[in-house]
């Protein structure tokens, strides 16, 4: 019964309010938001899908196995049938045209031939195995709520003892040094690896965290050779972990009474460029805080 009258909440429920807690009660309390598919979802849990399955692969069998996979045609079934099951879900309104799907797979194909031959770079199976993929998070917190998440890949390092989690993200060109810096993109693993080892009961500074990031575009004309792939960690030592700990608390304390929504408070609004930019209630009825 407990089970049932808990709320669940994830990442990009708290990565809202941290940005705009006026937002995200528009979305979450008031239910007025619209959740918009586009080429950029689809290709990333597509490009996500191929990956973890060569990992898999990898991992449980051999390295010659996962080599000899069709990576293209697998990256093409997968985004084939994820837009068809979004079609179905969205009542067959269309929400990319098929040169999009084209150039998409087109980029896909890149990422995925340059993986292969540069594997070894970023992922070996001396003194590791796979844990898992797809990892779920669930974890009780404070105040009827429970904290859901689903970690790409785990790895465990057998000779030293640590784990380390791994989220795939797919991006335009990388990540810049404002992007690298920005706590609301990367503090998802510092929760992550909080929550995974209360789970598991491992020592917390014995987890790794690890932004792995494939580029669809590289720069041109630039005088050395690019990767398609980034690799990044921010800092997720006990100081960084505890201080989105504490504004994920925060969160849970003002925005929610015995794991239902806090209707009586008067929640703020952050505007600014950045955080108006691509907010769909920004100059609308809804919001006439915004920044144009």
């Amino acid at each position: 019964c407990k089970e049932n009258q808990m709320k669940r909440i994830s990442y990009s429920q708290y990565s809202q309010w941290d940005i705009c807690p006026y937002k995200w009660k528009l979305n979450y309390v008031d239910k007025l938001g619209t959740w918009t598919d586009s080429i950029h979802t689809l290709f990333g849990t597509s490009m996500h899908e191929v990956l973890q399955t060569y990992l898999t692969i990898m991992y449980n069998d051999t390295i010659k196995m996962a080599n000899a996979l069709p990576l293209d045609e697998m990256l093409l079934h997968r985004m084939k049938t994820n837009y068809t099951n979004i079609m179905k879900r969205n009542g067959g309104e269309v929400f990319c045209e098929q040169k999009d799907m084209e150039e998409f797979y087109s980029h896909g194909l890149l990422i995925l031939e340059w993986f292969k031959k540069k594997r070894d770079m970023y992922f070996s199976k001396k003194h590791y195995e796979l844990v898992g993929i797809e990892i779920p998070i669930d974890y009780e917190l404070p105040n009827n709520i429970k904290f859901i998440g689903y970690m790409d890949v785990v790895l465990r390092d057998t000779f030293r003892d640590r784990y380390k989690i791994i989220d795939i993200k797919t991006s335009t060109m990388g990540w810049n040094k404002y992007q690298k810096a920005d706590k609301n993109k990367t503090d998802q693993l510092l929760l992550y690896k909080y929550f995974y080892s209360k789970q598991l009961d491992i020592p917390i500074d014995k987890i790794d965290v690890e932004y792995f990031i494939v580029k669809r575009k590289l720069y041109e004309n630039l005088d050395f050779p690019q990767r398609r792939v980034q690799t990044f960690s921010p800092a997720s030592g006990t100081p960084s972990v505890n201080k989105v700990m504490n504004s994920l608390n925060q969160f849970i304390d003002e925005s929610f009474v015995d794991g239902k929504h806090n209707t009586e408070r008067e929640y703020i609004k952050r505007p600014s460029k950045k955080n108006c930019k691509y907010c769909e209630f920004n100059q609308t009825e809804h919001c006439d805080s915004g920044v144009k």
